[in-house]
């Protein structure tokens, strides 16, 4: 930033009132902002084409932007977090467009599945698939050429779905970055089956495709509770390159009086000192987030995950990108409340992993 650019961010500094109430007239969680000035910079996704039970994910960012004006800014560990500079920009209207457009159809032929492949509809349903995914390759170019000029312009970067097939790009731009890295995954379902319902890039597919990304050297799958055994067996025949930590085990291990604290150091032992976060809502209990697409009992409670997010960042690992994927508005506001305060979690102890922010407890770079 030019010697300018510093003096106008300070300005806003100077004169903003983090205790006031959100502006709507401002940015993400009413902060005066812009992507340019912003260290940590939201990439809005509004991508839901391959959803199979439940839409609405597409309407996540725009709802969690306007539930962001109603967090207060103010964290214990985390006080000037504020300051950093967070920004979200605006979605793009051709990614929406287009998922808009191919939606109805995927859902169509998803429900010509279900019915058992008539042949009478065979012929209107044989292409989809196909055009599914030359639109999903667009979709992951568009994406990683997005992120990877925010990082090149040494931006922090987070993507905000849509459904959980949208970061794929970003972790493309990713490997190009990075020799070699993890993925945390926080996540009812392990999304490990291959072209799921005949879709390359179904949102149940998304770390199968990311593991044909030798850089991701592990999976480290958190709160799993929901899978099939293709992919129990895929985990199996992993050598390790994949570690479940399902909600069975986790479940397990606290029924044996195993404290939350000694659950997460195991988790962590099985992480490098770089992670990327790929945070599906779902990996929450559903009475946090009763409008995701496919909901399923148990689950993690907020403070479980976000203790787990700073545990991470307190050994010292550093979080080189996350996302924020399946949460669709519904008919209640809570989703997007829950999502807009993870939301600023991950933003800030991504930051502060980053050295780009200083929370009490952690040493700074």
């Amino acid at each position: 930033m030019s010697k300018s650019s510093d003096a106008a961010l300070a300005k806003k500094i100077a004169s903003f009132d983090p205790n006031a109430p959100g502006d709507s007239a401002g940015g993400l969680f009413g902060l005066p902002f812009t992507p340019e000035e912003a260290q940590v910079v939201v990439v809005p996704v509004p991508w839901e084409v391959t959803v199979s039970y439940r839409a609405g994910t597409a309407e996540g960012p725009a709802a969690i932007h306007e539930a962001s004006l109603q967090v207060d800014l103010y964290d214990p560990d985390l006080p000037d977090a504020w300051k950093l500079g967070l920004a979200m920009e605006e979605a793009d209207e051709t990614i929406a467009e287009t998922s808009r457009q191919l939606r109805p159809q995927a859902a169509d032929y998803i429900g010509w599945l279900e019915d058992g492949e008539p042949e009478a509809d065979q012929p209107k349903m044989s292409g989809v698939p196909a055009q599914v995914t030359a639109e999903g390759d667009k979709m992951l170019q568009w994406l990683k050429e997005k992120t990877g000029a925010l990082l090149d312009e040494g931006k922090g970067v987070v993507v905000l779905g849509g459904d959980h097939s949208t970061p794929l790009g970003y972790l493309h731009a990713l490997a190009e970055r990075h020799e070699e890295f993890a993925i945390l995954q926080f996540d009812a379902h392990c999304d490990l089956r291959p072209a799921y319902e005949g879709f390359k890039y179904s949102h149940a597919s998304i770390m199968y495709n990311a593991l044909e990304l030798p850089q991701v050297k592990k999976l480290v799958q958190v709160g799993i509770r929901d899978y099939c055994q293709q992919e129990a067996e895929f985990i199996d025949t992993s050598h390790g390159r994949v570690a479940l930590f399902g909600q069975r085990f986790i479940s397990d291990e606290k029924y044996a009086k195993k404290s939350w604290k000694k659950i997460c150091g195991k988790i962590i032992a099985q992480l490098p000192k770089k992670v990327y976060i790929s945070f599906d809502i779902d990996g929450l209990d559903p009475k946090l987030c009763p409008g995701t697409g496919t909901p399923v009992p148990g689950g993690l409670e907020y403070e479980e995950a976000t203790y787990l997010l700073r545990a991470i960042v307190r050994e010292g690992i550093e979080i080189i990108g996350c996302d924020l994927n399946e949460v669709a508005p519904g008919d209640t506001e809570w989703n997007a409340i829950v999502g807009a305060r993870l939301l600023y979690q991950l933003c800030n102890w991504m930051a502060v992993s980053q050295g780009r922010l200083t929370a009490r407890g952690v040493a700074a770079e």
